[in-house]
């Protein structure tokens, strides 16, 4: 397969979507980089200074003005391969107005770490169950890596994973870069739910140090989170898989330890004593698995995985349970 005409559009205007323009326009094949936002004044403001005033500032953008707009439907129809990068749980109202019709054909990139709520479905089941992309033509990019470094140009690994290899290597070949190494793995549902799981996990991690817990805990944490992991990711799509690749281990590593994590921040946000509201007002991003966690609460009354972590964070952020009580009774189910 070849994306002969190499038009890629970008679709979301947080950090993960700037930091993916940038990779995109770094990499040296021929494309043209198309680039879609809600916000037109943010749109106004790229337009004026190239750079994107709400996330990673200072990241130039080397788009041409004429290719960043508001427009999804028009941007869409110029494009063959199309970028999703905005979060799970506003993915419904950035398509609204968009039909399959509209997709018909495109290549769907997903960059997006989470559920989409009401259905509960990771993202390769919602395209191709709401916008009949078939799964040969979608493909997911899972980490280990923070947008953040990504603008510091700091070496980093993304996984590229897909049903069509063919295509998550073309794809792997679009943003391969000398600080971004690219691998390429089959394992949709694997490296889709892992990042989903690993924001859960996240949260868990801050919740501990922000209730007073110290990196001996959390190591016993972590330890447990991948086994949570592995036993959800099996029991979802049984196929071999090495749990201790960089899509599962790494991503879930970076996301609970980094300074950049927004999730381990949501949770130490939450530990200390933050109310959700206050925490999200206060960070001005959105922590993808405070959304996934009830999106995998639903999902998992069909598996019935055993997964002490995500039912504990669960508790903490729907059930309003006092979060040292709870990591109180976590720590006695971890071993």
């Amino acid at each position: 397969m070849h994306l002969q005409k190499n038009k890629v559009l970008v679709v979301g205007g947080g950090s993960w979507a700037t930091a993916n323009v940038k990779i995109l326009s770094d990499n040296l094949t021929e494309k043209e980089i198309f680039w879609w936002m809600r916000n037109k004044a943010t749109v106004e403001h790229i337009h004026k200074f190239g750079h994107n005033p709400n996330y990673l500032s200072s990241v130039e953008i080397k788009v041409p003005a004429a290719n960043i707009s508001t427009d999804l439907k028009a941007l869409i129809k110029k494009a063959d391969l199309v970028l999703l990068n905005v979060p799970a749980a506003f993915l419904k109202e950035a398509l609204t107005g968009i039909t399959p019709g509209d997709l018909e054909g495109k290549k769907l990139i997903s960059a997006i770490k989470g559920i989409v709520p009401d259905e509960n479905l990771i993202i390769a089941e919602f395209l191709n169950q709401k916008f009949n992309i078939p799964f040969d033509n979608f493909a997911v990019i899972s980490g280990p890596c923070h947008a953040e470094e990504v603008a510091l140009e700091k070496l980093s690994y993304l996984t590229i994973a897909s049903r069509n290899t063919e295509l998550a290597a073309e794809f792997a070949g679009m943003i391969d870069t000398r600080y971004i190494k690219t691998i390429v793995s089959d394992d949709i549902y694997g490296t889709e739910y892992a990042a989903v799981l690993k924001n859960i996990y996240a949260i868990a991690s801050g919740i501990c140090h922000g209730v007073g817990y110290g990196d001996n805990f959390q190591s016993v944490l972590i330890s447990n989170a991948i086994r949570e992991l592995k036993r959800f990711v099996d029991a979802v799509h049984p196929i071999t898989r090495d749990i201790k690749e960089s899509a599962y281990l790494g991503d879930l590593l970076v996301t609970a330890y980094s300074q950049f994590s927004r999730n381990r921040t949501f949770g130490n946000m939450i530990g200390k004593g933050y109310t959700v509201t206050s925490a999200q007002m206060e960070m001005n991003m959105v922590a993808e698995g405070y959304y996934a966690v009830n999106s995998l609460q639903q999902v998992n009354k069909q598996y019935k995985v055993n997964m002490p972590i995500c039912d504990a964070v669960y508790a903490i952020l729907y059930q309003k349970r006092s979060p040292v009580l709870e990591m109180r009774h976590l720590a006695e189910k971890l071993c």
